[in-house]
């Protein structure tokens, strides 16, 4: 019995990918895992319970103990609806800083599986295609230049009433650019097999409408 199929997104941060990937699975009537989302519950239940970063081996004995729902566009932890605080800036830092542990990747491998029913899956992350995936029917690298990704994400803050400074979103992305490309454990690269989309100067309808087309041909 096949499974079902999967269409792995990758690509750095604040490139889009988790807009393009949730409404190609609305398209498609898909599930969707937004695996970044699982490394930020990982970062908050840890700050919340005062486990360092540093502390790999405390971290991944923490993640099977995590009770992770994602309904109607909310993510809970543990009961509690953590959708916005799990976007906050200092989040996102602790979460690419935790995810370069191969105790936490490990910890969070089967959970991402899980992921995987019918009809199919699109999955959204650092390392869908390259590690958690690598049978994915799709594989998609969605790209944009530091400057363009800042700018969009100092545009989705300032719409939240958040105060930011371009000068230093675009700093903290080119950092964690370089932190994420070149951890030891499953690196931010373009999977072998992958389709490369440069979208800095696309419209998110138009990146979904070139995921969809790329899907319906390599299902043909």
């Amino acid at each position: 019995m096949s499974l079902p199929p999967v269409i792995a997104i990758d690509g750095p941060t604040a490139s889009g990918k988790g807009t393009v990937a949730s409404l190609v699975a609305q398209q498609l009537g898909f599930h969707y895992l937004d695996s970044g989302a699982l490394y930020r519950l990982v970062a908050l239940a840890s700050a919340k319970q005062g486990v360092e970063v540093k502390n790999s081996t405390k971290l991944g004995f923490l993640v099977p103990k995590l009770l992770i729902s994602f309904k109607n566009g909310q993510i809970f932890l543990d009961g509690e609806d953590v959708t916005d605080a799990i976007r906050t800036e200092n989040i996102g830092l602790r979460a690419s800083a935790l995810a370069i542990y191969a105790e936490v990747r490990s910890a969070l491998f089967d959970l991402q599986h899980s992921f995987r029913q019918t009809p199919g899956l699109v999955a959204d992350g650092r390392d869908m295609a390259s590690v958690i995936f690598p049978d994915a029917v799709l594989k998609v690298f969605l790209t944009a230049t530091a400057a363009a990704r800042a700018e969009r994400r100092y545009k989705q803050l300032i719409a939240k009433g958040i105060s930011a400074r371009l000068k230093d979103l675009l700093q903290d992305l080119q950092e964690r650019d370089a932190r994420d490309s070149s951890r030891g454990t499953a690196p931010l690269l373009v999977a072998d097999g992958a389709k490369v989309l440069e979208a800095s100067n696309l419209t998110i309808d138009q990146a979904v409408k070139t995921v969809l087309d790329w899907y319906q041909s390599a299902i043909a």
